[in-house]
């Protein structure tokens, strides 16, 4: 993998965490702790999907759907096994 290569993966990693976290609605990990939960999400999304037989297609915006996938299983896992909830609802927020 090139420099160029890994440099995107990461700032797709990033960017997935943050929607992820968006998506899910506060996870508790703070800023930094999302960014690199999208970046380890990214790895999960590029190496389980094809598994699944799921394919998004080429490019930086499959890239992006990928990962944010794989970011958001692996919030869920998390919220899972620290016995939390998974969606935090609009009852939370008082709506």
């Amino acid at each position: 993998m090139s420099v160029e290569s890994l440099a995107i993966f990461v700032a797709v990693g990033i960017i997935a965490g943050w929607l992820a976290e968006k998506i899910l609605q506060n996870t508790g990990f703070g800023l930094v702790g999302d960014l690199i939960v999208g970046v380890v999400g990214a790895l999960i999304g590029v190496r389980f999907l094809p598994e699944f037989d799921i394919q998004l297609g080429d490019g930086i915006v499959s890239a992006l759907f990928t990962a944010t996938i794989g970011a958001v299983a692996l919030l869920v896992l998390v919220r899972l096994l620290r016995g939390g909830e998974v969606w935090r609802g609009s009852s939370e927020r008082g709506l």
